[in-house]
């Protein structure tokens, strides 16, 4: 039987239908549940994300074939280093070692619906960023200001809101917090007023690390505090008047001393996920961080090149899933 899948072409996302390739590798066969669109998708596809492609990776499905026990609700790690395809396909196989095959489809819990699990790989590496700010910081930072209200923003702030920060959660735009404000969605972090140089930590959680944000950042941020960059850099990015090579210090996960308008201040990098990040994000999911009124869209897979068409040309809020 021919494979329904969502592949990136030359010429866009593209509806296949091909024989399902296995490589003769061991690996694994996943039915998939639920999908959902990342940002980082949207930047493949107008092509300004760099790195390996990681193309429809925010997945729940179930194992029909292969290494690992049949009938196993997984997620997916895209940063494992296994071979794959598109993860927008009704099944998806994965293959690597044994070892890695097991890192790359962390276990789902049953019981959760997939609307839920669905978001455990944003969870997993916003989970990531919160660690690396607590060890960049030496501490359990006790005051967390987020740049930035999409989806990496909002579960970010919601992790260190379980974490037990007091937690701030800002936005260029308006549309983004009245978004999370109406649907309940860290209303006590929305719009909260952050006096200069008083935050432990603050995270730039946009889509690229602008220097307006950067800015803002370490001007909110108190003398030896930590500015966290999660959002995208590129090779050679710099602040003026900042010692510091941006793109470097992000996928290093590096703690660079820096000095800004006379204030001493820490840059700190937080890039992909860990080993930890994964049962972290879970249990949060099952514990009550609240993603699925984050959800504002259903599209079955046969629709999703159109759609991805649209949200790369809109401006869209929340989450989009697509159905198998």
């Amino acid at each position: 039987m021919d494979q329904l899948a969502v592949a990136l072409t030359a010429d866009g996302p593209r509806l296949t239908r091909e024989p399902l390739a296995r490589n003769g590798m061991p690996g694994v066969l996943v039915r998939t549940e639920l999908m959902g669109v990342c940002r980082s998708d949207l930047k493949e596809i107008t092509g300004v994300r760099g790195g390996p492609s990681q193309f429809g990776h925010e997945l729940v499905g179930v194992v029909e074939d292969g290494v690992l026990p049949v009938g196993t609700r997984v997620c997916l790690d895209p940063n494992v280093p296994v071979r794959r395809g598109s993860g927008f396909a009704r099944e998806l196989w994965l293959s690597g070692t044994e070892e890695d095959l097991v890192r790359a489809l962390p276990l789902a819990p049953e019981g959760i619906d997939a609307r839920t699990l669905v978001f455990a790989e944003p969870a997993a590496c916003a989970a990531h960023c919160v660690a690396m700010a607590e060890r960049h910081a030496g501490a359990l930072p006790r005051a967390v200001t987020v740049l930035g209200a999409g989806m990496a923003g909002v579960l970010i702030a919601g992790l260190a809101d379980l974490a037990g920060a007091e937690v701030a959660l800002r936005n260029r735009g308006r549309d983004r917090l009245d978004f999370l404000a109406e649907r309940g969605v860290l209303p006590a972090a929305v719009g909260r007023d952050v006096p200069p140089d008083s935050q432990d930590v603050v995270v730039v959680a946009t889509s690229f690390v602008f220097p307006d944000l950067l800015r803002d950042a370490l001007d909110l941020v108190r003398p030896g505090g930590v500015v966290m960059l999660y959002g995208g850099t590129a090779a050679g990015d710099r602040l003026p008047d900042l010692d510091c090579d941006l793109d470097t210090v992000r996928r290093r996960e590096s703690a660079w001393m820096a000095g800004w308008r006379g204030k001493p201040v820490v840059v700190g990098g937080s890039y992909g996920t860990g080993p930890a990040d994964f049962p972290r994000a879970l249990s949060a999911l099952s514990g009550g961080l609240a993603v699925e009124p984050l959800v504002t869209g259903e599209v079955a897979l046969a629709d999703l090149p159109e759609e991805l068409r649209r949200l790369t040309a809109e401006r869209v809020l929340g989450k989009v899933l697509v159905r198998p």
